[in-house]
């Protein structure tokens, strides 16, 4: 399977912007990681599961036409048996 990237776009305060590549990014928010990344022609935000989570969403975005996306919320069933907490993201990951 072939890793997907996607150019970033980072501005600061006084409007200078970099570009920089990579596969997945993350956003810490309200002390959650929010995951952004390429998964086939869509992009799918992911948020990482802490200890107590009984359930987790995902939000797949895809192009639809100009100015035009389709968006599906899927709504999963955490891993109450710890094996989510011991995973590893690498290159064959697809979340």
């Amino acid at each position: 399977m072939k890793l997907q990237t996607m150019t970033l776009v980072l501005e600061s305060e006084s409007g200078e912007q970099q570009l920089q590549e990579c596969a997945r990014v993350a956003v810490i928010w309200q002390g959650k990681e929010l995951w952004l990344q390429p998964v086939d022609n869509q992009l799918m935000l992911g948020v990482d599961l802490a200890e107590d989570d009984v359930e987790y969403a995902n939000l797949l975005l895809r192009p639809m036409a100009t100015n035009l996306v389709s968006v599906e919320l899927e709504m999963e069933a955490a891993d109450t048996d710890g094996l989510v907490a011991s995973h590893v993201h690498g290159p064959d990951c697809q979340h």
